[in-house]
């Protein structure tokens, strides 16, 4: 297990990159931590598979350097990183059984054999497989076949990190819930260092100690699932991460005040000076209340989901949305909202704002 470091990374396809758009991931310096769990998140195109490719070897960055430890792997090949990687699609030897499948990353580093049908049986009984042992794996299904990937990926105990390039993509949702609860077992088991790619926000945050999100090649944020939530560092995350996402509304910021648009006042519960640039206020539909004395808002349709409700709503001209209790009152014909203390944030060009310290009177 190796804490990884990237410095001053940053990696262009093209020969001559000239600006900042010829960057498929623009220059970024971050550790991660030995025996971490991390979920690398967003969209597709933002630079996820880059990243992991050039943290496996299977790619040189363009510029800055990786460590795995002391050790500076930047021009190690991928054979001596010591790491396992299980890729999107299965990949699986067909004319082997699913044991010799799973045996053989042991039996290539001669192994005991008693050590490795004891881990071999460990690992098909984490996959579910223990009863498809002997079976050739041709044959077998696109689900089965990518399980034999992923416990081939999680057999060896000595390695410095296992990546997995969003592995459950043709895993049935049952079995991607099984699987994932496995992952963070075997994690905190054996303590490996994990990256897991995924475009799945349920996946990253049921499964990682720390979410990395990244927005077009940079990584905007780097924190826990709660810390994501409730303090997104940039308006991508609060948009990506929640259901429905963050609500963002334009607004003049000036000391404790929001001016939206049509003059309606919003109290931010600190000050923030005046803004430059495109500002903004962010609050998440949990974080709405309906009230009698709040910000007009315009009520578009209801959509029931069982546990709660989410009104669709406009305020100021800006899509809206706001999550209810089950048992909460419907809206009146004229409905209201206000937002819960504490929980508004500010924007400025995307990026979150810190509130300014104000000096008291003597």
């Amino acid at each position: 297990m190796a804490q990884i470091t990237l410095e001053n990374l940053a990696h262009s396809y093209s020969a001559h990159p000239k600006s900042d758009s010829d960057y498929a991931l623009k220059e970024m310096t971050h550790v991660w931590q030995d025996g971490g769990a991390y979920a690398l998140l967003g969209s597709s195109g933002c630079g996820k598979t880059t990243l992991l490719n050039i943290i496996s070897g299977l790619l040189r960055p363009s510029q800055g350097r990786i460590l795995f430890g002391d050790r500076d792997v930047t021009d190690a090949p991928t054979t001596e990183r010591n790491i396992a990687q299980v890729f999107q699609f299965p990949v699986v030897y067909d004319t082997m059984s699913v044991r010799d499948n799973l045996a053989f990353p042991l039996r290539n580093r001669g192994m005991d054999a008693a050590y490795i049908k004891t881990r071999v049986d460990q690992i098909a009984r984490m996959i579910g497989m223990e009863a498809m042992l002997s079976r050739k794996a041709q044959g077998l299904t696109a689900d089965a076949k990518q399980k034999i990937s992923l416990g081939r990926g999680m057999v060896r105990e000595d390695v410095n990190a296992i990546l997995f390039d969003e592995p459950l993509t043709v895993i049935d949702p049952h079995m991607k819930w099984e699987l994932r609860t496995q992952l963070k077992q075997l994690h905190r088991q054996f303590g490996h260092t994990m990256i897991y790619v995924t475009h799945d926000q349920t996946e990253a945050l049921t499964f990682a100690d720390k979410v990395v999100v990244m927005y077009d090649g940079r990584v905007v944020q780097m924190g826990t699932p709660e810390e994501l939530f409730e303090t997104p560092a940039h308006t991508f995350v609060g948009y990506f991460i929640g259901s429905p996402g963050m609500n963002f509304i334009d607004a003049k910021i000036d000391g404790h005040r929001a001016m939206l648009i049509g003059g309606t006042q919003v109290d931010l519960g600190a000050h923030y000076g005046t803004l430059a640039g495109r500002t903004r206020i962010g609050i998440r539909p949990e974080h709405v209340v309906l009230s009698d004395q709040g910000l007009p808002v315009t009520i578009r349709r209801i959509e029931d989901v069982g546990r709660h409700r989410i009104l669709r709503a406009e305020l100021s001209g800006t899509p809206f949305n706001i999550v209810l209790p089950e048992d909460a009152p419907p809206p009146g014909p004229s409905p209201r909202v206000a937002f819960l203390p504490g929980k508004i944030g500010v924007y400025a060009d995307d990026w979150r704002v810190a509130p300014q310290a104000v000096e008291r009177a003597a």
